[in-house]
């Protein structure tokens, strides 16, 4: 049986814990772990020599769960895949780590990452691409790619990602899992490296929608350390799963099925749309008319803050820094070497935008696009209770194929930007493959901290169609 344990979802492993201990269970995920990881590079480090934390009256029992490595993790050295970070060692843990700690989950080891979480393929990464458990000659997304694929690949229960543009849900599409990004608010941000300030949540990636909803009330929750923490109470999101849709009023955007998209990714969403509709729930088509300007909203306000966010990596505080003769110079130096491609492009597109000159006419406008975003859901959720469409796209592809055009890379994000624009919740689920075998994710969004009607709707269509069951063929 032990060889079996890395295959539980993690309500599973709970209940075989409360049976036979959790160190059975954190020692067949380690010896999946190194014996996989060289191939799929999932982790960036995890501690082999850790102990499983059990503790029989908590939640998770002592459950291994990875986490992505931009949150900080105390005593371990945290890099955000970024060589300016080598020897970052945080003094605290973030206060989802506090949590999972404090549910008595065991930290497995941190996942590999777009750096900085810029990226939407994880070959952005200083520590070289994460692998896709379905093909492993395809990317696993980003930025989250890590956290995803271990979870597709059984190296870990579940992981935590962040979701600024859809590094979340994007690569839970592509490695076929569950991905959830809360609500602007729902998580706390304390301890998770900043991207975009006004963007940023972390979320789950499970191997089904009832783990997802089991950690959201772990994670979810009013934290004094984040200002922009919401104090909205936290509902027991497993109540929500009731496999009943009936009644339910679920939104087509005519915007989201577009040229240029996967003729079996759009067939696979219209056919989801239609199981729905077997189930009761009520399908109409809606429209979020700006949707076609928020990949460049989202390029030029996220980048804004990055480039703010960033400003504190000079060689100075922590971190690398570069032998130089003059302050000036180590300055150079220090961020010439420790930051990669990706990382200089958005750091010099975000300082242009805020420069003197050019706020109004870029940071400004795109505040107020933003807005009328915003607003196109505000209105759509006066008809629907959900947005059905695709996570994205295609499904994963191949490594290398879109690294010499960043705005090709950019577009692989355009059903799941809009999310964050407007600060709503949005999950991606498992919900068929192409005739290749890749996975498709269908991705549900709700109003603001209406994350149990997602779960509601997720839960009964995974039931209906059992996708989440079928495993990559890794030996």
């Amino acid at each position: 049986m032990s060889t079996l344990y890395h295959q539980l979802t993690l309500k599973e492993a709970v209940e075989a814990a409360k049976k036979d201990g959790a160190a059975p269970i954190l020692k067949s995920i380690k010896e999946r772990i190194q014996v996989l990881n060289p191939k799929i590079n999932a982790y960036l480090r995890f501690n082999a020599n850790v102990k499983a934390s059990a503790n029989g009256s908590s939640a998770l029992h002592g459950i291994p769960i990875a986490i992505k490595d931009n949150i900080c993790l105390e005593g371990e050295e945290t890099t955000c895949a970024s060589k300016i970070l080598k020897g970052h060692v945080p003094p605290y843990d973030a206060t989802v780590v506090t949590k999972l700690k404090n549910a008595g989950a065991t930290i497995l080891g941190q996942c590999n990452m777009d750096e900085f979480a810029f990226g939407s393929s994880t070959e952005n990464s200083a520590f070289g691409p994460a692998r896709n458990p379905w093909d492993l000659e395809r990317v696993a997304g980003g930025s989250s790619g890590g956290s995803a694929a271990a979870v597709a690949a059984d190296m870990a229960l579940a992981a935590l990602g962040s979701d600024t543009g859809g590094s979340v849900r994007q690569p839970a599409a592509f490695c076929g899992v569950v991905g959830l990004k809360p609500t602007y608010g729902r998580i706390s941000r304390f301890g998770l490296i900043a991207f975009g300030s006004s963007f940023d949540q972390i979320g789950p990636l499970t191997k089904n929608v009832e783990d997802s909803a089991i950690l959201m009330n772990i994670l979810a929750g009013h934290d004094v350390k984040d200002s922009t923490s919401a104090t909205q109470k936290v509902p027991d999101y497993t109540k929500a799963l009731t496999r009943n849709v009936k009644g339910l009023r679920i939104g087509l955007p005519k915007e989201y099925f577009v040229e240029g998209m996967d003729k079996e990714v759009e067939a696979n969403i219209r056919g989801a749309a239609e199981i729905f509709k077997k189930m009761g729930a009520e399908i109409k088509t809606v429209s979020l008319p700006h949707t076609p300007y928020s990949v460049a909203v989202y390029y030029i306000v996220a980048v804004a803050e990055a480039s703010s966010n960033l400003g504190r990596f000079d060689g100075v505080e922590f971190g690398l820094r570069a032998d130089a003769k003059t302050l000036k110079e180590m300055y150079f130096e220090t961020r010439n070497q420790g930051f990669g491609a990706e990382a200089k492009r958005r750091i010099l597109l975000g300082t242009f935008v805020l420069s003197a000159g050019y706020y109004e006419a870029y940071y400004l406008k795109g505040q107020k696009v933003r807005a009328l975003i915003r607003e196109d859901f505000n209105q759509a959720f006066r008809e629907v209770d959900l947005i059905l469409g695709p996570t994205a796209p295609t499904p994963a592809f191949k490594i290398g194929e879109k690294t010499s055009d960043p705005l090709a890379m950019y577009l692989s994000d355009i059903f799941t930007i809009p999310a964050p624009l407007a600060g709503i919740p949005a999950m991606s689920l498992p919900s068929g493959f192409t005739s290749a075998g890749l996975p498709i994710g269908l991705q549900l969004s709700a109003r603001p901290f209406e994350e149990e009607t997602i779960f509601r709707a997720a839960h009964a269509f995974e039931q209906e169609v059992q996708v989440y069951k079928k495993k990559p063929n890794l030996t």
